[in-house]
């Protein structure tokens, strides 16, 4: 078997317990068989890795995707395709290889976003949020069911009533969507608008994320677009520079 290193290798460290040790186990035992000693003597998280970002993204992706019961082609397809766009043709088939296996073991959805909860950073759990909205909409809707799912996962993941409405609006257009994503209301002042925005700006930088390495990072600045375009579209129809 080969060695999906891109995807695990940063996190052999947490992932072993838990419930994403669970369900990662058997792949990960035989990663553990090929590397090295000091590779396996790893005590536990200092700060967020690529690896630990990125089981935890596949974990959660294959919970949506299981969500309404069935699993379609089309949605493995769009996933795929979603994943070599942002991350290139070989972390893709590595990230599918591991999908396909999640798709088909039971996923405690509750007890996986609450250990990701303790293991990983807020920017990190902002940012798995972004992807799981993006996957979802890869086909341009999103099913009830699984936006149900995604919202449990981020009231368990600990992501604030704010900050979730603020990504979903990034996604699931709605009256008012460039004012939920700045986490404000349509009646708040210039003033207002201006120091949500900073807020926002600050909280969804790329940089934030930097640690995870320029793949993740590439895509996080999306989600930094999605701010300033709904504060431009909002200075637009108020009329304020």
């Amino acid at each position: 078997m080969a060695r999906y290193g891109k995807w695990i290798g940063g996190g052999l460290g947490w992932v072993l317990g838990g419930p994403i040790g669970g369900l990662l186990g058997f792949a990960l035992g035989t990663v553990i068989d090929n590397t090295s000693p000091q590779s396996r003597t790893i005590q536990g998280p200092v700060s967020t890795t690529s690896g630990d970002f990125g089981m935890s993204l596949l974990v959660l992706v294959a919970a949506v995707m299981k969500a309404d019961g069935k699993v379609m082609q089309s949605e493995l397809d769009y996933v795929k395709t979603y994943f070599i766009r942002n991350f290139g043709t070989t972390a893709a088939r590595e990230a599918m290889i591991y999908l396909r296996d999640l798709l088909k073991q039971h996923i405690p959805v509750d007890d996986v976003s609450r250990q990701i909860k303790q293991q990983l950073d807020y920017s990190s759990r902002l940012q798995l949020l972004h992807f799981l909205y993006g996957i979802s909409m890869a086909d341009h809707q999103v099913p009830e069911s699984e936006l149900k799912v995604i919202e449990r996962i981020s009231y368990n993941m600990g992501i604030s009533q704010q900050d979730a409405r603020s990504i979903k609006s990034m996604f699931v257009k709605e009256v008012d969507s460039s004012y939920r994503i700045l986490g404000i209301e349509k009646s708040a002042s210039v003033d207002d608008i201006k120091k949500a925005y900073r807020k926002m700006a600050n909280k969804y930088h790329p940089d934030k994320v930097s640690y995870l390495g320029e793949d993740f990072r590439k895509v996080a600045a999306e989600k930094f677009r999605n701010v300033n375009e709904a504060y431009q579209k909002i200075k637009k129809e108020r009329g304020f520079s």
